[in-house]
């Protein structure tokens, strides 16, 4: 079994730190966004996306999208679990992730593909422009998102409730992406946020 990954982006980090988590090892493979290796045909058999992270199992199967990566390891390991405990649990780590991933996931990929000189010629490749009205508008409904997410962990340890999840990890990563990529820092001024950050950012896990 192999994990294709890339180093930079969040959503394969999403899946090494679920593995740290775990103690699982999975050997990685290297893509290179920037020279479109995930476009290429070769690619494209494994994930017709072409998109990472894709988990390729030892008999060829492949799975695309780090969720589902990471549930197929739960299924196989359920021990410590990390989608919750049971059904209420489940629920609520179900319900904050998607939360996470639309309300700040999805605002910051707009923000990433539209507002960054990083990604200018990636977008040209795909016979598109940049469009920086639509970077300013994602910018202001992640600040927004921001001081939701403070009011929401008043007195929470975690994401979806006292005990760590995927919720977590999917929040830690697009933190960190904003912080280092994109230039969206959380505001200091919410202290709820920050420090889950920082408690979130102490786990071994973290650094994988």
């Amino acid at each position: 079994m192999k994990l294709y990954d890339n180093v930079l982006a969040p959503n394969p980090r999403r899946v090494r730190i679920y593995l740290a988590e775990k103690g699982i090892e999975v050997p990685t493979v290297q893509v290179d966004l920037f020279r479109r290796e995930q476009k290429s045909d070769a690619f494209k058999r494994k994930n017709s996306l072409g998109s990472i992270p894709v988990l390729e199992l030892d008999d060829g199967q492949c799975i695309a999208e780090s969720v589902a990566i990471c549930r197929y390891f739960e299924e196989l390991h359920p021990q410590p679990a990390l989608f919750g405990g049971n059904a209420l649990e489940r629920a609520h780590v179900e319900m904050w992730n998607r939360r996470v991933e639309l309300g700040l996931g999805v605002p910051l990929a707009q923000v990433w593909i539209h507002g960054s000189p990083i990604t200018a010629p990636l977008v040209a490749a795909e016979g598109a422009a940049q469009v920086p009205a639509a970077a300013e508008f994602n910018r202001a409904i992640i600040a927004r998102f921001f001081r939701w997410l403070d009011r929401e962990l008043d007195g929470r340890a975690c994401i979806a409730g006292e005990r760590f999840s995927v919720a977590d990890i999917t929040a830690l990563c697009m933190v960190d992406f904003a912080a280092a990529l994109v230039g969206i820092a959380v505001d200091p001024a919410l202290a709820n946020v920050a420090r889950w950050h920082a408690t979130v950012s102490a786990r071994p896990s973290a650094q994988a």
